[in-house]
C-alpha cells in the first residue's frame, strides 16, 4: 500500500498446559512462555507500530501475593524495549539469588511475566490518543481474583457512544478514551454480576469463606460473560482476556471481520491474528492450526479445560476483511501467498489493454516491497499466456512448412514479459522521516530507482496493493518512477477503488481524503452536478438522528453517475505531478470487484470498495463522513 494508514493491530496469546518445571526441563529455559510470546508478537509486527503491551496471570498464587502483570509502552521499539527490559529484570533477580532457573518455581514466584497465562497486543492506533495509557492490555482491578479483568483486542466498534450510555444507565461511572475502555467495562461488568450471583448462592448454602474463591473460579462461565457483554456490540473484534484466576479467552466477531486464529497440543494453547505466525513459532503443520469460529469464544479454564464455543449467532455470511488478504496480513501464510498471487493474475486483461498487447515495450514491476506477490502471480498470467501463443504458433508454421530456425527465435524470445527491480526502499530513510511531522521533499528520496533499464519507448507498469488517498502517488512515487523516463506509467492496483470509509479496525474514515471520491466529486462538478451533492447532503442530515437500522447509503448515488473507468481515468488525471522534465502519460487501473472476490473467496468483506456495510452502524458512519465532508470538517467519523 502506497499510501499511509493505520490498521489492524496484532494479538497474541499462550496459556502454557504443563508446569513450568516441564518447559525447563525440555526447552532448557523456565521463561519458554515469556519468550514464545515474545517471538509470536515479533512475527507480527507488522501489526503493530504505535505501541505494545504484556500481561500476565500465574496460576494458584497463594492470598496475599500478586497474581498479574502488565507492561507497556509507545516508543517506536516498544516490544523490543518491553522485553528488554524485562530479561534486564531477571537477570537483576538471578544476580540478587532471588531466581535460580535450575529451580523453575523461583521464577514463577519472583518474575512477573513467569507465569503460565499470557497475552501481548501490537497496537495501530485508529482512536485516542497515542500515549502510554491507551496502550493494551486495559486492566480492571479487584481484590477477588475472579473479578480482575484484563483485555486486549484487534477491533473498532461503531457504537461506542450508545454502549456508555447503557453503562451510565446501569450506574457505572465509565472513564471516557476509547472503545477498549467501553469493551473492558461491559466486559467487567456482567463479569462482576456472574462473580456476585456465584457468590451469594455460596454464602446462602453455608460455604465456608475461604473456599468460596476457589468455588467461584470453577463455576465462573465466561461464555457466559461474553455472551450477554457483547449482546449490543456493532463491529469487527478479535478481543483477548485474562481473568484473575487464570481463564482467558479469545473472542471473535460473528461476522469474521477480524481474524483469529489458534493452535492446541498436549503443551500450549496460543493464539494470534495471523496463522502464519502461528505455524512459524511453534514448528505447526498449516492443518493444525485453525480459525476461531466467528460468533465463538476460544476459552481455556483455569484447569485447562478447553472450550471454543458460541457467545452469539453467528451470521449467515462471512465478511472477513478482504484488506488483510490484499495487504495487511504477512505473505507467507499459503493461502493469503496463493491469493495475493492470483489478485496480480487478475490484473493481466486489464494490463494488457492499456498497454496495447505490446509485451516488447514493456516493462514490469512493483511498488511498494508487498506487491511483490502480486507481481509474480500478474508476471506468472502475463508469461503462461505467452506461452500458449507461442505454442499455437509454433504449430500452425509446422502445419504450413514455414517453421526454421529463425522463425523459432522470433516466436520463443520477442514479445516476452519483462520484469524488472526498478524501485529500491530505502528502510533507513523510511525510519527517519516517520519520526517526523511532514517531510514532503524527504518522501521523495524513501526510494531509489535502477537507472539504465527502462528505455524512453517503454512503458513501466508497476504494481501496487491498493491506492487509497493517492497523495504518496502525486508526492513521491510518480516522481520517482518518471526518473527512468518511460513513455508511460501504469499503476495496476491489485484492490478496487477504495470508495467508502472504513470503521471495524482500519483508520480511512475520512471520505472527502478517498482519491476515487475526489474524483467522483470532480467529475460531477465539471458536469455542473453540484446540486447533487448538495442533495446527498440534506438526506444525510435528514437521517443523522435515526436507528442505524433505518440508514440508506445516500453517497452510493454520486459514484453511480460514473463507470469504474471513468473515475480511473480522472484518478489518473488528479495524481499525476506537475514534472517539467517528463512529459509521459500516467494511468491508473484498478482491480474490478468480480475479480477482487474471485481471488479471495471466502472473504468478502469489501464495504469500503462497494458501500455495502455488513452491520448497521457502517452506514451510520458513512452518513456521518459524508456530513464532516460537505461541512469541512476533519477527523473521524466514529
Amino acid at each position: 500500500m502506497s499510501d499511509q494508514i493505520q490498521h489492524h493491530c496484532g494479538v497474541a496469546l499462550i496459556r502454557l498446559l504443563k508446569p513450568l518445571s516441564y518447559y525447563a526441563e525440555k526447552y532448557k529455559t523456565p521463561l519458554y512462555g515469556f519468550n514464545q510470546l515474545f517471538l509470536l508478537m515479533e512475527k507480527q509486527h507488522n501489526r503493530g507500530q504505535d505501541g505494545a503491551g504484556i500481561g500476565c496471570v500465574k496460576l494458584d498464587i497463594p492470598p496475599g501475593r500478586a497474581f498479574m502483570f502488565r507492561e507497556r509502552d509507545t516508543r517506536a521499539n516498544a516490544l523490543t524495549y518491553i522485553f528488554s527490559k524485562q530479561l534486564k529484570e531477571y537477570r537483576e533477580l538471578e544476580r540478587k539469588h532471588r531466581i535460580f532457573p535450575e529451580f523453575p518455581n523461583t521464577v514463577k514466584e519472583q518474575f512477573d511475566f513467569g507465569g503460565e497465562v499470557l497475552m501481548g497486543h501490537l497496537r495501530y492506533g485508529t482512536s485516542g490518543s497515542y500515549d502510554k495509557s491507551v496502550c493494551h492490555p486495559y486492566f480492571r482491578k479487584s481484590s477477588w481474583k475472579t473479578r480482575n479483568l484484563m483485555v486486549c483486542g484487534n477491533f473498532n466498534l461503531t457504537n461506542t457512544e450508545e454502549l456508555n450510555r447503557q453503562l451510565i444507565d446501569r450506574g457505572v461511572h465509565p472513564i471516557f478514551n476509547t472503545d477498549t475502555q467501553t469493551v473492558l467495562e461491559e466486559i467487567g461488568y456482567y463479569l462482576d454480576e456472574e462473580h456476585t450471583r456465584i457468590f451469594r448462592e455460596l454464602r446462602d448454602q453455608g460455604v465456608p469463606g475461604a473456599e468460596i474463591p476457589v468455588r467461584i473460579s470453577a463455576q465462573i462461565d465466561p461464555i457466559q460473560v461474553l455472551r450477554a457483554a457483547a449482546e449490543g456490540w456493532d463491529g469487527g473484534y478479535t478481543i483477548a482476556g485474562l481473568i484473575g484466576n487464570g481463564d482467558c479467552f479469545v473472542m471473535r466477531d460473528p461476522l469474521g471481520i477480524r481474524p483469529g486464529f489458534f493452535l492446541q497440543t498436549d503443551e500450549i494453547i496460543a493464539v494470534a491474528s495471523e496463522r502464519a505466525a502461528l505455524q512459524t513459532i511453534f514448528d505447526a503443520e498449516y492443518e493444525a492450526v485453525h480459525e476461531i469460529t466467528p460468533g465463538h469464544a476460544l476459552v481455556v479454564k483455569n484447569n485447562g479445560k478447553v472450550i471454543h464455543a458460541p457467545f452469539t449467532e453467528p451470521a449467515k455470511r462471512r465478511h472477513g476483511c478482504s484488506f488483510e488478504r490484499i495487504y495487511f496480513s504477512r505473505g507467507n501464510d499459503a493461502d493469503i501467498y496463493r491469493e495475493r498471487k492470483v489478485l496480480g493474475a487478475r490484473l493481466a486483461d486489464s494490463i494488457l489493454r492499456a498497454i496495447d498487447y505490446d509485451l516488447h515495450n514493456t516493462i514490469f514491476s512493483h511498488i511498494p516491497n508487498t506487491a511483490e506477490t502480486a507481481y509474480y502471480g500478474l508476471l506468472e498470467e502475463l508469461r503462461r499466456r505467452r506461452r500458449v501463443e507461442v505454442k499455437d504458433a509454433i504449430l500452425a508454421a509446422q502445419k504450413d512448412g514455414r517453421l526454421n530456425a529463425d522463425l523459432l527465435d522470433q516466436l520463443v524470445m520477442d514479445n516476452w514479459p519483462r520484469g524488472e527491480k526498478i524501485a529500491h526502499k530505502d528502510i533507513k530513510l523510511r525510519t527517519f522521516i516517520s519520526q517526523e511531522d511532514s517531510r514532503i521533499q524527504l518522501a521523495s528520496h524513501i526510494y531509489d530507482v535502477t537507472y539504465g533499464v527502462v528505455q524512453p519507448t517503454d512503458t513501466l507498469v508497476c504494481i501496487d496493493d491498493s491506492i487509497v488517498r493517492g497523495t504518496t502517488l502525486k508526492q513521491s512515487i510518480l516522481r520517482i518512477l518518471a526518473r527512468t523516463r518511460p513513455k508511460k506509467i501504469i499503476i495496476a492496483s491489485t484492490a478496487p477503488q477504495i470508495r467508502y470509509p472504513d470503521c471495524y479496525g482500519i483508520d480511512m474514515s475520512e471520505l472527502g481524503k478517498f482519491i476515487a471520491f475526489q474524483a467522483a466529486v470532480a467529475l460531477a462538478k465539471e458536469r455542473g452536478l453540484e446540486d447533487m451533492l448538495r442533495e446527498i447532503y440534506q438526506d444525510c442530515v435528514r437521517q443523522a438522528d435515526l436507528p442505524a437500522g433505518s440508514l440508506r447509503n445516500h453517497v452510493r448515488r454520486l459514484y453511480d453517475l460514473f463507470t469504474a473507468e471513468q473515475i480511473s481515468e480522472k484518478i489518473s488525471t488528479l495524481v499525476r505531478p506537475p514534472l517539467d522534465a517528463w512529459k509521459g502519460e500516467v494511468k491508473i487501473i484498478f482491480q474490478s470487484i468480480e475479480d477482487l472476490r474471485a481471488a479471495v473467496p471466502g472473504n468478502d468483506g469489501d464495504w469500503y470498495f462497494t458501500g455495502h456495510y455488513p452491520t448497521a452502524g457502517g452506514l451510520a458512519v458513512l452518513n456521518r463522513a459524508f456530513i464532516n465532508y460537505f461541512e469541512n470538517k476533519t477527523g473521524r467519523s466514529y
